[in-house]
């Protein structure tokens, strides 16, 4: 293929995945009044006469989102499914289909396709989410995963991550870093089994951490509770990429600053137990570790009486004016501005 050698190449790792889908999508128009919303949130709204659907696709490929070395083929199906799960649950509504793709190469037997699809089958069992479509196609490099999900709530009900207001409460649902902390553990006992084959992985005692990163949850039961509680939340977003990638996220949709106060954010006692085996900061993995699938959100001051003793709900901050920054209140009462150092797939030099 030709190439303009004048023409200066921008490597991807430059922008980074969020750059790249900036770049990509900032100057998209819209052509149907039906659609409510396009690029930008965590799943796309489109009108329905106030039934609005929400669409959201996710793309998992091997070597880059996951490793069957330590990811059992029915895990992977669940956790493929629930992610996307997860996205509608960010937008304050509840899935109700999905459709699957697959690409895999000759290496994959009829009998590991249909385990990698028991695992799907058990999440929309979980879920109640209808399985209604897809594709298969032949792969060169291994498998690769897509699957779109639709939800469908009101449109009064909807959530976006630009709705948050000065003074509203930061919460976060369950608790943040496990799913990392339990992807470090794994990477770990891969290169021990590498080394010496003979060695069996030591993961007795890690349960916690290891379901957290091989079988996450979708908070749909946080969307159930708020509306069972009268609330509605003013912005939310799933934590996917880390706490720190996503109080961004938000804090530039809706033009705003925040304050997080790092001795409110919930860590598992098992999470701080393995990171100190890896001497690395506990705090460190909840806001960048990313894959826990909670969710960030933020409500007004009016409903603090209605959340502040809600079980898995945590109160970690609140909304400040955009000139006051994005900052972590540390346990020492100094504020450190919040950096994003989450996962990105165009990231040089992944692990």
């Amino acid at each position: 293929m030709y190439r303009n050698k004048n023409i200066k190449r921008t490597e991807l790792s430059d922008l980074g995945e969020f750059g790249l889908i900036k770049r990509l999508t900032e100057n998209l128009e819209i052509f149907n009044s039906s659609t409510l919303k396009g690029v930008g949130d965590d799943a796309s709204v489109i009108s329905n006469n106030g039934g609005e659907f929400l669409v959201s696709t996710d793309l998992l490929i091997e070597g880059i989102h996951f490793d069957l070395a330590y990811t059992p083929l029915k895990h992977l199906g669940y956790k493929a499914a629930v992610i996307n799960f997860s996205d509608i649950a960010a937008m304050n509504a509840i899935p109700e289909q999905i459709t699957v793709s697959i690409a895999l190469s000759n290496r994959f037997s009829l009998e590991a396709v249909e385990e990698l699809y028991e695992g799907i089958k058990l999440a929309c069992n979980k879920y109640k989410v209808d399985l209604v479509g897809g594709d298969t196609s032949s792969s060169i490099s291994g498998l690769f995963i897509s699957i779109t999900v639709i939800g469908r709530a009101k449109k009064e009900d909807i959530t976006y991550r630009s709705g948050a207001n000065i003074n509203d409460l930061v919460l976060v649902s369950g608790d943040l870093g496990a799913a990392y902390f339990g992807l470090l553990l794994l990477k770990r006992e891969k290169q021990v089994y590498q080394a010496n084959p003979k060695i069996q992985p030591e993961l007795v005692g890690y349960d916690y951490i290891l379901q957290r990163q091989l079988k996450p949850e979708a908070r749909t039961d946080i969307v159930k509770l708020l509306k069972e509680i009268d609330v509605k939340p003013t912005s939310m977003i799933d934590i996917s990429d880390g706490l720190a990638s996503e109080v961004l996220h938000i804090c530039d949709a809706s033009t705003k600053g925040v304050c997080i106060y790092e001795d409110k954010i919930s860590i598992n006692p098992e999470t701080i137990k393995i990171a100190d085996e890896f001497n690395i900061d506990p705090t460190l993995g909840a806001l960048s570790g990313g894959e826990d699938y909670e969710l960030l959100f933020t409500v007004s001051q009016k409903d603090f009486e209605k959340v502040k003793d809600q079980t898995d709900i945590t109160i970690i901050g609140h909304i400040t004016d955009a000139s006051e920054g994005v900052n972590l209140i540390s346990r020492s009462g100094s504020a450190v501005p919040i950096t994003a150092q989450g996962w990105d797939a165009f990231m040089k030099n992944k692990g």
